[in-house]
């Protein structure tokens, strides 16, 4: 496959596997993001809330998809996402991001995408439209 819109239905993108979540990742995530909701950085304030240990921002685990499409951000643009979270992602899971192409035309490409931990749960599914760039015509030769 040469490029994104080379793809035929049906076919995938290369999987990204992320590395282990990280406390790290979650405190930099906080501060980029304004969401200091302490069940994502505070051990005891996630048990407070009821839950095993803190869990990874959901935005995070959506905004990693866009690493699938980075590579081919020359030839188009992410335009519309819809996603719907399916699981929490904790502190050490290793999530896979992956993407199907559903539909195609010339001018835009949906995708199914997921996220998938590393026991196979899906966290995030949904669904994201790349928009195709037009063929620029080719540059003027000087003479």
């Amino acid at each position: 496959m040469s490029g994104i819109g080379q793809m035929e239905v049906g076919e995938t993108l290369p999987v990204i596997q992320l590395e282990p979540v990280s406390r790290l990742d979650l405190i930099k995530y906080a501060g980029a993001s304004g969401d200091f909701n302490p069940i994502h950085t505070i051990d005891a304030e996630a048990e407070h809330a009821g839950l095993p240990g803190i869990i990874a921002h959901g935005m995070w685990t959506m905004g990693n998809l866009a690493k699938l499409f980075t590579p081919y951000l020359g030839e188009g643009f992410i335009e519309t996402y819809s996603i719907r979270f399916k699981g929490m992602v904790f502190l050490g899971d290793v999530v896979s991001l992956e993407a199907k192409l559903k539909e195609k035309d010339s001018e835009k490409q949906i995708f199914d995408v997921e996220a998938v931990n590393q026991d196979g749960k899906k966290v995030l599914a949904g669904s994201l439209a790349f928009a195709v760039l037009k063929n620029q015509p080719p540059a003027a030769q000087g003479s």
